[in-house]
């Protein structure tokens, strides 16, 4: 782990390692975007609109309670959006967006907003019509409509949904300019369920039973094994989350949940649970979602996600717009527990301090943080990193990398540096 005095080393810009990756004009456009945002920001503001004049939207009746049945945001904050990377993927239905983390405070993502990552594009699934199969080493094979599962014991959990290839492009340096392009593969929401145990138990397990093969009903027919003992901990087959039914691209009507675990396991749509005596090595647990070590072996089931954090402003789309007084905040989360403590630096390493947590501090759930600090329009390099109720303290991109090598994709939760220069402008760098 990094020392509180270390010395900064070396610097790296997006810039120098999209120069040599050959893919700068595509970067650009993206970065092009937090541009436009803090222009947008800072735009010239009509007089005639404040005190001591009455403004126009006062001198008129507003839109009746029955206009927007189901409401939506304001059109000011239309620019809050997920966003993808069109050169990432050969099609949108095998791809995936990104939560704009910058744009949100708290805890809990609005469903909207949540990222979306499909292998087949997103199911339309009538929920009268849905069933979930449960066979294999049971004793009574059962098929379960959707009536059949809302009539069970059902419990409320927060938990973080994070996907395996989450800051997966930063392996080899800084490249996507904007938390929601670096981290933004994970959201935070309650979910309502039935514990999967309860389905199991009806179905009657067989003693030895070990493994599940849970399998979805999307286009990609996704699937993955699951060991038996974490389905009987504390998974849920969940049918709505922050209060309503689940989004179509999130499972409507019914998605998997696995606390703390890879997002590519939380299957949606789900429709089938094999039950059997070891797991079946489907493509998504093979070719793919498995980590690279330095040695060139492939690590299988990497399932848990590490502790992790991210400061999400200010970051390259929210970039510092004010001198004097200011606010950094940021996320943290642990698939092993709850978050202990975050630290902030903003010189690259060379000190810490203990960031504010705010807000409720759920097991396996995103946890904010604040630091209240004074700019001068001096140069920072900030970073954070966090701690989980296990001692586990988050690592250095180079640490991950010793272990790790460099042609990795998965798991990668090494520390996050963001450069502020003089005038705001931030730009997703590295210190090594």
């Amino acid at each position: 782990m990094a020392d509180d005095n270390s010395p900064v080393e070396k610097i790296s810009t997006r810039r120098q390692f999209l120069g040599a990756a050959g893919m700068t004009g595509a970067m650009l456009a993206v970065g092009h975007k937090a541009a436009v945002a803090a222009e947008t920001a800072a735009a010239p503001v009509n007089p005639d609109v404040l005190p001591p004049h009455v403004a126009d939207w006062s001198k008129s009746l507003g839109p009746g309670v029955a206009d927007f049945p189901y409401g939506k945001p304001s059109k000011f904050e239309a620019h809050v959006v997920r966003r993808d990377v069109e050169w990432l993927t050969a099609s949108r239905q095998s791809s995936v967006n990104f939560t704009p983390w910058h744009d949100l405070d708290g805890i809990i993502t609005p469903n909207g907003l949540c990222f979306e990552r499909h292998h087949g594009g997103a199911a339309e699934i009538d929920p009268n019509e849905h069933r979930l199969m449960i066979h294999g080493l049971v004793e009574r094979p059962l098929i379960f409509a959707m009536s059949d599962i809302l009539r069970m014991p059902r419990v409320n959990r927060v938990f973080f949904l994070e996907c395996a290839a989450n800051s997966g492009m930063e392996w080899r340096g800084a490249q996507l300019n904007g938390c929601q392009f670096t981290h933004g593969m994970i959201h935070n929401v309650m979910y309502t369920g039935v514990p999967l145990r309860v389905l199991l138990e009806e179905a009657g397990v067989k003693p030895t039973a070990k493994w599940l093969l849970v399998e979805g009903g999307d286009a990609a027919g996704m699937n993955r094994s699951l060991p038996l003992e974490k389905a009987l901990d504390d998974c849920l087959l969940a049918f709505k989350m922050n209060g309503e039914a689940l989004r179509p691209e999130q499972g409507y009507p019914l998605r998997l949940v696995v606390p703390g675990w890879e997002g590519n396991i939380w299957i949606k749509w789900i429709r089938r649970i094999e039950v059997g005596d070891k797991p079946w090595f489907a493509r998504e647990e093979t070719s793919k979602y498995t980590d690279l070590m330095a040695d060139g072996r492939a690590r299988r089931f990497t399932f848990v996600m590490d502790a992790k954090s991210v400061i999400t402003n200010p970051s390259p789309q929210a970039p510092l717009r004010f001198r004097g007084r200011n606010v950094l905040t940021g996320i943290a989360w642990s698939g092993r527990g709850k978050i202990t403590r975050v630290d902030v630096t903003l010189d690259g390493g060379r000190n810490w301090r203990e960031a504010r947590i705010d807000g409720p501090v759920f097991d396996r759930s995103v946890t904010r943080f604040y630091v209240d600090f004074d700019w001068q329009g001096e140069e920072l390099l900030i970073q954070s990193r966090c701690h989980d109720e296990t001692g586990y303290l988050q690592p250095t991109k180079n640490e991950l990398r010793a272990i790790r090598g460099v042609n990795s994709i998965y798991h990668n939760n090494g520390i996050q540096t963001w450069l502020v220069r003089a005038n705001g402008e931030t730009e997703n760098v590295e210190v090594s």
